[in-house]
């Protein structure tokens, strides 16, 4: 009977110590993944913005050369009601 105690109460403080090194196992692990996380967050926002200002020069040469041939055509056709 008193090994059968003592060998419970040995399996109980077993178990509490492996559930603290557990637990300090998972805070590390959360905190790793947090901090890749936020890394990725942070590529993934500045190739976002890169992105954006890419598109919105291409946008803008794109709408100066549509500019510039509507001024063309408006010249071509002055030029015409003109003859």
């Amino acid at each position: 009977m008193r090994k059968t105690i003592l060998a419970m109460a040995f399996m109980a403080v077993a178990m509490v110590s492996c559930q603290d090194k557990t637990k300090d196992k998972l805070e590390d692990a959360k905190e790793a993944v947090g901090t890749e996380v936020e890394q990725k967050m942070d590529t993934v926002s500045q190739k976002v913005e890169t992105a954006i200002d890419s598109t919105q020069s291409k946008t803008g040469k794109i709408l100066e050369k549509g500019a510039e041939k509507l001024d063309k055509a408006a010249e071509e056709l002055k030029e015409a009601a003109k003859k």
